[in-house]
C-alpha cells in the first residue's frame, strides 16, 4: 500500500515542489490551500504526472474550523497519514519593530504558528491512533539568526524550531517523528509576498546569490521522510553555499 503525504501550501514554493516529489515516488498526496484555482491547478498537474492518488483540500491553516472540517471529511482510507509537512508560512512586511504594520505581524502568528498548531491538532491524532507518522515542520534559519527588520518573523520561526523539539518529546512514545528543517535563502514566492508584490524588491533579495530552489527543499523534505524507521532527523539547517551568518554577493 502505498504511504500518505498532507502537505501544506501545496500552491506554490516549497509545497508544491514537495508534492510534486512524493507524488512523483508513488505516494499518495493530500494537498491543502487557500487559493482554489491554484490548487486545481496543482491537483490536474499531479495527476497527470504522478503515479499516485491527489486530493486536494482548499482552506486557510489560520482558520480552526475550516482545517478541522476539511481534514474531518477524508475518507475513511485517506485518514492514514503517514507524512505530515507543515509548509504553509510567510513573510510580511520588512520594517522595523517601531514601524511594524499589525495586520502584518498578525498574519505571520496566524500563520506560521497557529496554522501549524490547527492542522498537527488534526492530524495528530491520527497517526497516534495509527502508531506510527512523521511531522515535518519548515521552519527557517531566520528562527536561530535573527536580522534587521525580520523581528515578527523571526519569532514565530523561532517558536516553529522550539515547538518541534516539545513536539517530538510528546509524540516519540507512539513512534512518531518530528523534524524541523530551517531552509537559508530560496528563491520563491516568498520574498515577493514579504514585499506585498513589488517585483523589483523582491528579485533584488536574490542579485548576485545562487539560492537554493524550492526543488532543492523538497529532495531535502523527501530524504528525510524515508530514512528507516529507526532514524530520525530532528533538526536540519540548510543554506545556499554562500550564506553564512552573512551572505556574501558576487556582485559584479
Amino acid at each position: 500500500m502505498n504511504k500518505t503525504l498532507l502537505v501544506t501550501g501545496a500552491t506554490s514554493g516549497f509545497g508544491r515542489a514537495i508534492a510534486a516529489r512524493f507524488a512523483n515516488n508513488g505516494f499518495n498526496v493530500i494537498i491543502t490551500g487557500r487559493r482554489k484555482e491554484r490548487l486545481a491547478e496543482v491537483e490536474s498537474e499531479l495527476l497527470k504526472t504522478g503515479t499516485g492518488k491527489v486530493v486536494a483540500l482548499n482552506f486557510d491553516v489560520r482558520n480552526a474550523g475550516e482545517v478541522n472540517a476539511a481534514i474531518g471529511s477524508l475518507p475513511q482510507e485517506w485518514k492514514k497519514i503517514d507524512i505530515l509537512v507543515n509548509n504553509a508560512g510567510l513573510a510580511a512586511g520588512s520594517e522595523h519593530i517601531d514601524q511594524g504594520s499589525t495586520d502584518d505581524w498578525d498574519r505571520m502568528i496566524d500563520t506560521n504558528l497557529k496554522g501549524l498548531l490547527y492542522v498537527t491538532k488534526a492530524v495528530a491524532p491520527l497517526m497516534v491512533e495509527a502508531g506510527s507518522g512523521h511531522i515535518i515542520n519548515i521552519g527557517s534559519i531566520a528562527g536561530k539568526e535573527p536580522y534587521e527588520s525580520g523581528n515578527v518573523y523571526c519569532a514565530s520561526k523561532a517558536a516553529v524550531k522550539s515547538l518541534s523539539k516539545s513536539m517530538r518529546i510528546d509524540l516519540v512514545k507512539h513512534n512518531i517523528k518530528v523534524t524541523c528543517i530551517e531552509p537559508g535563502m530560496a528563491e520563491t514566492e516568498f520574498a515577493l509576498v514579504r514585499f506585498h508584490g513589488d517585483a523589483e524588491k523582491a528579485k533584488s533579495i536574490y542579485k548576485g546569490i545562487d539560492a537554493m530552489t524550492a526543488d532543492d527543499i523538497a529532495g531535502i523534505v523527501y530524504w528525510c521522510a524515508t530514512l528507516p524507521a529507526h532514524v530520525c532527523i530532528n533538526e536540519l539547517e540548510v543554506t545556499p553555499t554562500q550564506q553564512a551568518t552573512i551572505v556574501h554577493k558576487n556582485i559584479r
